[in-house]
């Protein structure tokens, strides 16, 4: 129960009276929260769930110092709808995106303007956020790009078929094309797709390298990093 403000303030001075008040605990700091979303990796592909042939000690190691769930499901089947459900909380029924829809030359129907993210409610919240990896919620110029949808600073895919190139010729760092070097086939593809014919940087390692970049030089606290890679995830567009 709360006090009256004139009760407050007369307990305020009352506490000098007897020698110094002691000074109020500081509030709680809000966590920091990372998120890791793998592109079609299984329940079962992970040692931590009983797998048994591909060693993953890291992911091991988290789960046994953390929290293991057994009865999660994704939103939905494939990408796009499963990403919106997941970055809106709602059911796949309820989200603007419920399917793979694309829209040429890149990327898939966006989510709308008005459309409330995890990103947005945490930023309102005063969280830094930054999403890292595969969107595949919008493409180039549309209302679903990452930085209209709650996030300070976005690097990687924007379209889901260029997402499955692990060598692109080129990255987005927020609304603009980062150039990678990497050589694509004649002629080229709109949506950034297909197979390298010089393979020189691996886009995962330069995700990697970013995420961490920006946790330990730009992020602020409290941050939201959304890091969405998209290994396993097979390179359908490869010959």
């Amino acid at each position: 129960m709360s006090r009256p403000p004139l009760l407050l303030a007369l307990a305020a001075l009352l506490g000098g009276c007897g020698g110094p008040a002691e000074e109020a605990p500081a509030p709680p700091q809000p966590p920091n929260i990372v998120l890791i979303v793998a592109d079609d990796l299984g329940y079962g592909d992970l040692g931590s769930y009983g797998q048994q042939r591909i060693r993953t000690p890291r992911l091991d190691a988290l789960a046994q110092e953390g929290l293991r769930f057994t009865d999660f499901y994704a939103g939905d089947t494939v990408c796009a709808p499963s990403r919106a459900s997941l970055m809106t909380g709602l059911h796949t029924g309820h989200t603007p995106v419920r399917g793979n829809y694309e829209i040429q030359p890149m990327g898939q129907l966006p989510l709308p303007d008005e459309t409330v993210t995890v990103a947005e409610m945490l930023h309102g919240q005063g969280y830094n956020t930054a999403l890292i990896g595969k969107w595949g919620l919008g493409g180039p110029g549309s209302t679903g790009e990452p930085n209209r949808q709650g996030f300070d600073y976005f690097f990687g895919y924007l379209g889901q078929r260029h997402a499955h190139n692990y060598y692109p010729e080129f990255l987005f760092r927020n609304a603009e094309r980062f150039p990678l070097n990497n050589v694509m086939p004649e002629p080229k593809r709109g949506d950034g797709a297909g197979v390298a014919i010089e393979k020189n940087e691996y886009s995962h390692d330069r995700l990697a390298a970013e995420a961490l970049h920006w946790v330990g030089e730009t992020a602020k606290q409290p941050f939201f990093l959304a890091l969405t890679v998209t290994i396993p995830h097979a390179n359908n567009e490869g010959k």
